[in-house]
């Protein structure tokens, strides 16, 4: 039982203490990206199927009005969701092969992955020839 535990270091590392660092913020929001490229996935999916269908007048609401920008933001954060994966899936083949392990190193290239997916979000959004 937890409360017989005399020892005062914690039974198991805990956010409360672990110093937040780039790696780790990296790491959960690579999971967090993953989720929602799987979601964003099913969601375009469904509107494609819709629309095979001929369903456009039952989706219509989400491309008019103040839904239309909702519907442009989650395409855009979507669009970042994918980049930020897709980029960060490139340095765990990189630690795959042993290399990057650095923390100094590891940490810069986090903070770069996680501003660096605003450049291919923006080249796609602002169509600057992708």
């Amino acid at each position: 039982m937890a409360s017989d535990w005399s020892d005062p270091r914690p039974m198991s590392p805990h956010l409360q203490v672990w110093r937040w660092h780039a790696t780790m913020a990296s790491s959960i929001l690579h999971r967090a990206t993953g989720v929602a490229n799987y979601i964003g996935a099913v969601a375009i999916s469904v509107w494609v199927v819709l629309l095979a269908f001929g369903a456009e007048g039952s989706i219509s609401f989400l491309f008019e009005g103040w839904m239309a920008w909702v519907t442009r933001f989650g395409l855009i954060a979507l669009t970042y969701s994918v980049s930020y994966h897709w980029l960060n899936g490139l340095r765990h083949l990189l630690w795959d092969a042993g290399k990057g392990y650095d923390p100094k190193g590891s940490n810069l290239r986090s903070i770069l992955i996680i501003f660096g997916a605003v450049i291919p979000t923006a080249l796609i959004w602002l169509d600057l020839g992708i």
